[in-house]
């Protein structure tokens, strides 16, 4: 698995992931948990959809 998700885009990824999440226990819409979704792909630094289309927002190694 190549690494495709940049710093700048990770914390991005988990910030919005932790409040979606942290929304859905403070009794928001249960659609907010789709905020599992960046926050695992920033926790891992991979994003399908990234190789999908070919981006890569991380430094080349």
């Amino acid at each position: 698995m190549t690494l495709n998700v940049g710093t700048l885009d990770r914390v991005l990824r988990v910030l919005i992931g932790i409040a979606l999440i942290a929304w859905t226990f403070m009794g928001g819409p249960v659609w907010a948990w789709i905020g599992v979704v960046p926050l695992l792909t920033g926790l891992v630094r991979f994003c399908p959809a990234y190789s999908i289309f070919g981006i890569k927002t991380c430094k080349a190694n």
